[in-house]
């Protein structure tokens, strides 16, 4: 409720303009903390909530709790250690590219607190394959697993798309616990077509055989992920899936951020990705389809939760695991502490 009432809207009041300019600023904060042990320990404490119960195991890794944050929130690996002290499962960072680049000009982020809801057109800004992993190699390991969400660089050719994806994941390799594979952003030109069959099947075949040979005979490889996006109709993704079973792959996401604008009540022209409150329901049928059609499939269930019953239906519709970005905004630090109380309860 204090956040609600009273941080949230100094916060939002602070950058109308350009949302982005308060986000880079709690990402700094977060980052400083993450420096201090004191600060950590102060973040768990305050945030945090642990009940073995909650503890799962999906696609081989131990997660203490199903509640993550999903990929966009911390691009550069700038605030990890705060992050993974906030009471998340799990940390997805990312999404990171190839090469570095600036993304879409500013401002591509834009708040519908009406709607509860987030537009942006990022454009995958970040710095870089590279740049991401030495700065990963100077963090000490998080208390919880880390994914890395990869995508393709804006100025590589659809045609190049699978070694771009490769060069990230050969660079990143070491540094995460699972790899997302993100094909479903709106805000890089071509990107969305690889979720195209034979395209998918190209590149998820590719990936998942490159982490068999990075792993070496002696361990597993590392989980390999698919992000796909709300948008596509259910024949596509029956397509989607039949590529999961055909590669290999560990898991799916679902779901991305999504082009349409049915039932905003705000009024709104810009380009980008919707998220928040009104892509609730939709990402629940996209869950329920997924585990109906292949209910070995784990699920990352993410798109519209902001409250834990919210977690809770995602949970019941087919989800192993939870991913929140936009409720997290809305309804602040304390979300994932009370999903996590409420999951326990119902345990």
């Amino acid at each position: 409720m204090l956040y609600e009432k009273i941080v949230r809207p100094i916060l939002f009041a602070s950058s109308p303009q350009d949302p982005e300019i308060i986000h880079e600023r709690m990402l700094r904060v977060l980052e400083l903390m993450g420096r201090s042990k004191a600060a950590l320990s102060l973040l768990k404490a305050a945030l945090g909530f642990e009940d073995h119960r909650l503890e799962r195991t999906v696609f081989g890794i131990k997660f203490p709790n199903p509640v993550g944050l999903a990929a966009g929130f911390d691009k550069n690996a700038w605030a990890l250690p705060a992050l993974a002290a906030l009471g998340f499962g799990f940390i997805e960072m990312g999404t990171v590219t190839a090469k570095a680049q600036p993304g879409n000009p500013r401002p591509r982020l834009f708040r519908l607190p009406t709607d509860e809801a987030l537009i942006n057109c990022m454009g995958f800004n970040n710095d870089g394959a590279d740049a991401v992993a030495a700065c990963l190699a100077r963090i000490p390991k998080l208390s919880v697993p880390l994914g890395i969400s990869i995508g393709k660089s804006k100025v590589t050719p659809i045609e190049e798309a699978v070694d771009d994806y490769l060069y990230s994941l050969r660079v990143l390799y070491p540094h995460g616990d699972y790899f997302a594979v993100n094909v479903s952003s709106p805000n890089t030109p071509g990107l969305r077509s690889l979720q195209q069959k034979d395209q998918l099947q190209s590149l998820l075949q590719t990936l998942v055989g490159e982490a068999k040979l990075l792993a070496g005979v002696a361990v597993s490889p590392k989980p390999v992920l698919v992000k796909i996006a709300p948008d596509l109709t259910e024949q596509a993704i029956l397509e989607a899936l039949e590529v999961c079973a055909a590669t290999g792959v560990a898991g799916i996401i679902a779901t991305n951020t999504t082009l349409n604008r049915s039932g905003l009540q705000t009024r709104i022209t810009e380009d980008g990705g919707l998220s928040g409150q009104p892509l609730t329901e939709r990402a629940l049928e996209v869950v329920q389809f997924i585990h109906r059609e292949a209910p070995r499939l784990p699920i990352v269930g993410v798109g519209g939760i902001g409250s834990a019953e919210q977690a809770l239906a995602m949970l019941e519709a087919g989800a192993s695991l939870l991913q929140l970005y936009t409720g997290f905004i809305y309804q602040g630090p304390l979300l994932p502490r009370r999903i996590n109380q409420f999951l326990s309860r119902r345990v």
